[in-house]
């Protein structure tokens, strides 16, 4: 798991994969033809497994580099530990946040069919498959890993669920909250492997802080629709002329450039990774610039369409910088 092919590999499987239940109801639905691969398909949903993945990715890269930082060679066997946990306690967070949104996400295209949207989980089984996931994953890091790791991914899954998941049908403000929880992957990654904060982990840490608001201010633009028929009060529906959408992305774009050069400044990597850096950072900032053309045009299918490349050129950007930090580091140590 600690080789730079297993780095590549990882990283491109990262990048193919961005009526309410009734609370009285207590069993799935009857088997009929295909209900085994609807039932995978449905706990695939309430555990959000393309957003586990991504924490899983690229809090493998955060242990990956956390390691070689610490000077541990060989095979990395506390690496599974780590990602089993920290994959339970993402997956637990993920179903609780679908319970308490199930209402909500009825009423989006996007997110009617999930099981408890849809009312083929009831509430009870995603609460508890929720909070089992959540106990499985804190244990096993506290007995597989170290305290800080279990003590982290827990804050983490608190602020997803009790903080993030309410505030978004109160103020735009959550997305900038749920920014801190979606950026700690690489840190919870370093501390598996090292035990302790340290600036490198923090460094990734604010990498994947500030690559999140092109990629969610895309979202938002693209589903304001749906966000609006739900109640969700993200920027494009409270300042519905996608001015603030566009200062947020172009903002957030730029200061990717300094960001992701902060492995550099702090002895992680060297010139060979600053420049590919650059390169990508350039990249995405033009997509984000090409993006502020919501401003100008009148037609919904153009608006879209620049909104859905600039999602699309996110989730390239990410896993490309990471394979790049990766490859950059191990060939300096």
């Amino acid at each position: 798991m600690a080789s730079t092919t297993q780095a590549a590999n990882s990283a491109a499987l990262a990048a193919r994969t961005i009526e309410s239940a009734a609370p009285g109801a207590s069993t799935i639905h009857a088997p009929s033809r295909g209900a085994t691969a609807t039932l995978i398909h449905d706990l695939r949903e309430l555990f959000k497994v393309k957003v586990v993945g991504l924490v899983l990715v690229t809090g493998w890269g955060g242990y990956y580099l956390g390691s070689m930082q610490a000077g541990l060679a060989g095979p990395q066997h506390g690496l599974l530990n780590a990602l089993l946990g920290i994959g339970l306690i993402s997956a637990g967070a993920g179903a609780l946040n679908e319970a308490i949104e199930r209402k909500t996400d009825a009423y989006m295209t996007r997110t009617a069919d999930r099981p408890l949207a849809a009312g083929r989980f009831s509430l009870k089984q995603g609460v508890l498959a929720g909070l089992g996931a959540l106990a499985l994953g804190a244990l096993w890091l506290l007995l597989r890993v170290n305290l800080l790791t279990a003590m982290l991914a827990l804050l983490t899954a608190f602020t997803y669920v009790a903080i993030y998941t309410p505030l978004k049908r109160v103020t735009a403000l959550a997305t900038l909250i749920g920014a801190f929880p979606g950026a700690m992957g690489p840190l919870l990654g370093w501390t598996a492997a090292c035990g302790r904060i340290e600036w490198p982990a923090v460094a990734l840490f604010a990498i994947l802080f500030a690559w999140q608001f092109p990629h969610f201010m895309a979202i938002a633009w693209l589903y304001r629709d749906d966000y609006a028929r739900a109640g969700i009060r993200m920027l494009p529906v409270v300042q519905p002329n996608g001015r603030s959408t566009v200062a947020q992305a172009l903002f957030f774009a730029v200061l990717m450039i300094p960001v992701s050069l902060a492995p550099c400044w702090l002895g992680l990597t060297g010139a060979t990774y600053a420049v590919l850096a650059i390169v990508l950072d350039l990249n995405y900032l033009g997509y984000t610039i090409r993006f502020a053309g919501i401003l100008r045009t009148e037609s919904e299918v153009e608006s879209r369409m620049l909104a859905r490349d600039l999602l699309k050129v996110s989730v390239l950007y990410l896993p490309l910088l990471f394979t790049s930090l990766m490859f950059c580091a191990a060939a300096r140590y």
